[in-house]
Protein backbone atom coordinates (compact mmCIF):
# COMPACT_ATOMS: atom_id res chain seq x y z
CA UNK A 1 0.00 0.00 0.00
CA UNK A 2 2.07 3.36 -1.30
CA UNK A 3 -0.81 5.56 -0.46
CA UNK A 4 -2.55 7.20 2.24
CA UNK A 5 -6.12 8.14 2.24
CA UNK A 6 -6.42 11.51 4.24
CA UNK A 7 -9.74 13.05 5.07
CA UNK A 8 -9.90 16.28 6.42
CA UNK A 9 -13.44 16.82 7.69
CA UNK A 10 -14.95 20.28 8.37
CA UNK A 11 -14.46 22.24 11.72
CA UNK A 12 -16.45 21.91 14.49
CA UNK A 13 -16.71 24.85 16.85
CA UNK A 14 -18.33 23.83 20.23
CA UNK A 15 -18.38 24.40 24.00
CA UNK A 16 -15.80 22.59 26.25
CA UNK A 17 -19.26 20.79 27.95
CA UNK A 18 -20.15 19.35 23.90
CA UNK A 19 -16.29 17.56 23.27
CA UNK A 20 -16.68 14.02 24.61
CA UNK A 21 -19.99 13.86 23.10
CA UNK A 22 -18.86 15.06 19.87
CA UNK A 23 -16.23 12.82 19.30
CA UNK A 24 -18.09 9.63 20.72
CA UNK A 25 -20.28 10.08 17.75
CA UNK A 26 -17.65 10.85 15.06
CA UNK A 27 -14.87 8.75 16.18
CA UNK A 28 -17.47 5.51 16.37
CA UNK A 29 -19.13 6.51 12.94
CA UNK A 30 -15.31 5.76 11.37
CA UNK A 31 -14.40 2.71 13.29
CA UNK A 32 -18.20 1.33 12.89
CA UNK A 33 -18.16 2.27 9.18
CA UNK A 34 -14.43 0.81 8.75
CA UNK A 35 -14.82 -2.42 10.88
CA UNK A 36 -15.33 -5.26 8.42
CA UNK A 37 -15.38 -8.19 10.34
CA UNK A 38 -18.57 -9.70 11.60
CA UNK A 39 -19.94 -8.09 14.41
CA UNK A 40 -23.39 -7.01 15.99
CA UNK A 41 -23.98 -3.48 15.84
CA UNK A 42 -24.86 -1.55 18.81
CA UNK A 43 -27.28 1.64 18.34
CA UNK A 44 -26.58 4.92 20.40
CA UNK A 45 -28.97 7.49 21.27
CA UNK A 46 -26.83 10.98 21.58
CA UNK A 47 -27.06 12.55 25.08
CA UNK A 48 -26.83 16.08 23.46
CA UNK A 49 -27.80 16.41 19.74
CA UNK A 50 -30.91 14.62 17.87
CA UNK A 51 -28.35 11.80 16.21
CA UNK A 52 -28.11 8.29 16.71
CA UNK A 53 -24.99 6.86 15.50
CA UNK A 54 -23.85 3.19 15.31
CA UNK A 55 -20.99 1.57 17.68
CA UNK A 56 -19.03 -2.11 16.68
CA UNK A 57 -19.78 -3.21 19.94
CA UNK A 58 -15.89 -4.08 20.87
CA UNK A 59 -15.29 -3.06 24.47
CA UNK A 60 -11.49 -3.09 23.69
CA UNK A 61 -12.86 -0.44 20.53
CA UNK A 62 -14.83 1.79 23.60
CA UNK A 63 -11.73 1.91 25.82
CA UNK A 64 -9.55 3.23 23.11
CA UNK A 65 -12.12 5.76 22.13
CA UNK A 66 -12.73 7.17 25.92
CA UNK A 67 -8.99 7.18 26.98
CA UNK A 68 -8.36 9.73 23.44
CA UNK A 69 -10.67 11.70 24.16
CA UNK A 70 -10.02 12.08 27.91
CA UNK A 71 -6.96 12.95 26.60
CA UNK A 72 -8.03 15.76 23.97
CA UNK A 73 -9.94 16.77 27.10
CA UNK A 74 -7.42 16.98 29.11
CA UNK A 75 -5.12 19.26 26.22
CA UNK A 76 -8.09 21.33 25.87
CA UNK A 77 -8.48 21.97 29.21
CA UNK A 78 -4.84 22.95 29.01
CA UNK A 79 -4.97 25.28 25.38
CA UNK A 80 -8.67 27.31 26.01
CA UNK A 81 -10.20 28.59 23.05
CA UNK A 82 -7.58 27.20 20.32
CA UNK A 83 -8.23 24.91 17.74
CA UNK A 84 -7.22 20.95 17.80
CA UNK A 85 -7.22 18.22 15.94
CA UNK A 86 -7.98 14.66 16.54
CA UNK A 87 -6.71 12.03 14.27
CA UNK A 88 -7.78 8.65 13.05
CA UNK A 89 -5.17 6.38 11.52
CA UNK A 90 -6.10 2.78 10.21
CA UNK A 91 -2.94 1.13 9.21
CA UNK A 92 -1.61 -2.53 8.51
CA UNK A 93 1.25 -4.42 10.48
CA UNK A 94 4.27 -6.11 8.25
CA UNK A 95 7.54 -7.32 8.96
CA UNK A 96 10.24 -5.59 7.55
CA UNK A 97 13.48 -7.25 5.92
CA UNK A 98 15.36 -5.14 8.41
CA UNK A 99 16.84 -7.22 11.46
CA UNK A 100 17.02 -6.05 14.83
CA UNK A 101 19.40 -5.89 17.14
CA UNK A 102 18.08 -8.17 19.93
CA UNK A 103 17.19 -10.61 16.68
CA UNK A 104 13.85 -11.02 14.70
CA UNK A 105 12.29 -8.89 12.09
CA UNK A 106 11.08 -5.55 12.53
CA UNK A 107 7.42 -4.88 12.20
CA UNK A 108 6.65 -1.50 11.05
CA UNK A 109 2.99 0.34 10.06
CA UNK A 110 1.79 0.92 6.61
CA UNK A 111 -1.18 3.74 7.24
CA UNK A 112 -3.73 3.73 4.75
CA UNK A 113 -6.44 6.01 5.70
CA UNK A 114 -6.28 9.09 8.08
CA UNK A 115 -9.78 10.97 9.27
CA UNK A 116 -8.76 14.48 10.52
CA UNK A 117 -11.29 15.62 12.93
CA UNK A 118 -11.14 19.72 13.35
CA UNK A 119 -12.20 20.94 16.35
CA UNK A 120 -12.61 24.81 17.52
CA UNK A 121 -13.55 25.56 20.87
CA UNK A 122 -15.47 28.77 21.84
CA UNK A 123 -17.47 30.22 24.69
CA UNK A 124 -19.87 32.34 24.91
CA UNK A 125 -19.01 36.12 26.65
CA UNK A 126 -20.03 36.52 29.72
CA UNK A 127 -18.79 40.41 30.74
CA UNK A 128 -21.96 42.55 30.36
CA UNK A 129 -24.23 40.38 28.53
CA UNK A 130 -27.76 39.18 30.78
CA UNK A 131 -28.49 35.34 31.13
CA UNK A 132 -30.99 35.59 28.35
CA UNK A 133 -28.14 36.54 26.18
CA UNK A 134 -26.22 34.06 26.73
CA UNK A 135 -28.88 31.37 26.86
CA UNK A 136 -30.14 32.52 23.42
CA UNK A 137 -26.14 32.48 22.14
CA UNK A 138 -25.74 28.89 23.09
CA UNK A 139 -28.88 27.66 21.43
CA UNK A 140 -27.84 29.06 18.25
CA UNK A 141 -24.70 27.71 18.57
CA UNK A 142 -26.20 24.61 19.73
CA UNK A 143 -28.59 24.44 16.32
CA UNK A 144 -25.84 25.51 14.59
CA UNK A 145 -23.32 22.27 15.86
CA UNK A 146 -26.51 19.98 15.31
CA UNK A 147 -26.81 20.75 11.67
CA UNK A 148 -22.82 20.79 11.22
CA UNK A 149 -22.87 17.37 13.04
CA UNK A 150 -25.22 16.20 10.56
CA UNK A 151 -22.79 17.11 7.84
CA UNK A 152 -19.94 15.64 9.06
CA UNK A 153 -22.05 12.32 9.72
CA UNK A 154 -23.01 12.14 6.19
CA UNK A 155 -19.99 13.17 4.80
CA UNK A 156 -18.33 10.37 6.58
CA UNK A 157 -20.99 7.48 5.25
CA UNK A 158 -20.31 9.21 1.58
CA UNK A 159 -16.22 8.82 1.69
CA UNK A 160 -16.42 5.53 3.35
CA UNK A 161 -18.87 4.48 0.03
CA UNK A 162 -17.01 6.52 -2.18
CA UNK A 163 -13.31 5.64 -1.66
CA UNK A 164 -12.55 2.05 -1.25
CA UNK A 165 -9.75 1.50 -3.87
CA UNK A 166 -6.92 1.72 -1.16
CA UNK A 167 -8.22 -0.21 1.51
CA UNK A 168 -6.01 -3.66 1.40
CA UNK A 169 -7.34 -7.14 1.22
CA UNK A 170 -9.05 -8.66 4.24
CA UNK A 171 -7.59 -11.65 5.66
CA UNK A 172 -8.84 -11.48 9.44
CA UNK A 173 -12.10 -12.08 10.92
CA UNK A 174 -11.78 -10.42 13.35
CA UNK A 175 -14.55 -6.93 13.90
CA UNK A 176 -11.24 -5.02 13.40
CA UNK A 177 -9.67 -6.48 10.50
CA UNK A 178 -7.19 -3.47 10.97
CA UNK A 179 -6.11 -2.16 13.88
CA UNK A 180 -6.17 2.37 14.06
CA UNK A 181 -4.77 4.81 16.36
CA UNK A 182 -6.10 7.98 17.52
CA UNK A 183 -3.29 10.77 18.31
CA UNK A 184 -3.81 14.61 19.09
CA UNK A 185 -2.82 17.93 17.43
CA UNK A 186 -3.10 20.93 18.19
CA UNK A 187 -2.07 24.79 18.27
CA UNK A 188 0.71 24.97 21.18
CA UNK A 189 1.10 21.22 21.42
CA UNK A 190 4.67 21.35 20.90
CA UNK A 191 4.56 19.43 17.43
CA UNK A 192 3.02 16.35 18.72
CA UNK A 193 0.43 16.56 15.76
CA UNK A 194 4.12 16.68 13.38
CA UNK A 195 5.48 13.39 14.88
CA UNK A 196 1.85 12.33 13.46
CA UNK A 197 2.21 13.41 10.10
CA UNK A 198 6.49 12.23 10.22
CA UNK A 199 5.46 8.63 10.73
CA UNK A 200 3.14 8.62 8.04
CA UNK A 201 5.40 9.68 5.96
CA UNK A 202 7.67 7.23 6.84
CA UNK A 203 5.73 4.26 6.59
CA UNK A 204 3.69 4.40 4.30
CA UNK A 205 5.77 2.69 1.52
CA UNK A 206 5.72 -1.07 1.19
CA UNK A 207 8.23 -2.53 3.36
CA UNK A 208 12.08 -2.89 1.44
CA UNK A 209 12.70 -5.96 -0.37
CA UNK A 210 16.32 -7.71 0.07
CA UNK A 211 18.43 -8.20 -3.29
Amino acid sequence: MSNCEVNNLPVLELEPHQLREVLRCVLHTIVFNRALGAFRPKEVDSELFDITYAQCGDPKVEKTVEEKIDQFYTWVDKHPRKKGQVVLAFFEKRKTQRWSLIGGKQEERLYWEQWCINISIVEPSISQQSSFTISDVRERRHAKLQAAMEDVMTAIVRLVNDKKDHIPPVTSPAVLTFPFEITIAGEGSSGYGLDTVKRLLMHTSPPPVLS
